[in-house]
């Protein structure tokens, strides 16, 4: 994943004792970290990245409360909560599962976008286009109708591997994602007719109705929580047939929750639920893992439902 964020805080001093806490946390001299960045919010009591490392330090440390305090004063200190300080107080079970700061995504795929294929594809075997691919020829395989699609969006585009996986079988693409420098990639792969930068319920509220016959979301329905709005958006720019493609990380239990990686997991009952309250019908839910983590397949879902 991308280099950790740094804000500087504005004071030199600062930003120094904050410099040399991080050699200290790499070199895992923790306690002597966190002694650094305590000066460096006494220089600069605003300082959102000496807060938010602050918190990372007191959670390896064990140091619940701590933590919690100083996530909580990261937060404070940016009202975009760049850095995703909300995301480890849910992690911490000191906040309710919510949504993510879209400024948080934004940032982490501008920073990630020049290295994304790379790291997604070699890194941790990135299989997401490929399994929707498959599971939307399948669809139209059991309805003996040609896999073919004049108007397709693609939710959350990245750096355009869902549109090539379906080039072939689909007539004019439109791109969608948060991240600036994300849709830069896309656009240069001349894949898709129009590119906008938005989240993905901005972009769908945005298309007229019934102007899509298929949708894609590849690896994006992990950074929302409550994908119903998505889904409902999707059905109303969906014409009559189109179909909603789309993975998802899943988990045992029930509803969604945050993992670990800060990707959101939703459970299969709940993706159920979410399909029917959109108002559109399931045609496949199958476990697919998407990408690795550590080498080892993270629980997934591929979900292919239709406008009827």
């Amino acid at each position: 994943m991308p280099a950790r964020l740094f804000f500087s805080s504005g004071d030199l001093m600062a930003d120094r004792r904050f410099e040399f806490a991080r050699d200290l946390q790499l070199k895992g001299d923790l306690a002597a970290a966190a002694d650094l960045l305590l000066q460096a919010i006494e220089l600069a009591p605003n300082f959102t990245s000496a807060w938010f490392t602050l918190g990372e330090l007191r959670q390896q440390l064990g140091e619940r409360a701590a933590a919690i305090e100083a996530f909580r004063a990261a937060q404070a200190s940016n009202a975009d909560d760049r850095h995703g300080a909300g995301l480890r107080l849910m992690r911490l079970g000191a906040a309710p599962v919510a949504g993510m700061p879209e400024a948080y995504v934004r940032a982490l795929f501008d920073q990630y976008a020049p290295r994304f294929e790379s790291s997604l594809v070699d890194d941790l075997g990135y299989r997401g286009p490929a399994i929707l691919f498959k599971a939307v020829l399948w669809v139209h395989a059991v309805a003996r109708k040609p896999a073919f699609f004049k108007r397709a969006i693609d939710l959350g585009c990245g750096t355009g591997l869902a549109a090539a996986a379906f080039a072939r079988n689909v007539d004019r693409f439109a791109g969608i994602d948060l991240s600036p420098r994300m849709i830069e990639k896309s656009r240069a792969t001349d894949l898709y007719a129009e590119l906008d930068v938005a989240d993905m319920l901005q972009g769908l509220r945005g298309r007229s109705d019934a102007s899509a016959d298929l949708i894609l979301a590849a690896d994006a329905m992990v950074y929302v929580a409550d994908i119903v709005p998505v889904l409902v958006e999707a059905a109303r720019v969906l014409a009559a047939g189109g179909l909603l493609a789309f993975t998802t990380e899943t988990h045992g239990g029930e509803g969604v929750i945050l993992g670990a990686g800060l990707r959101y997991a939703h459970a299969a009952e709940y993706v159920r639920a979410a399909v029917a309250a959109a108002g559109l019908t399931l045609s496949l839910l199958e476990d697919r893992s998407a990408r690795n983590e550590d080498n080892v397949p993270v629980p997934g879902l591929v979900v292919v439902a239709a406008k009827t």
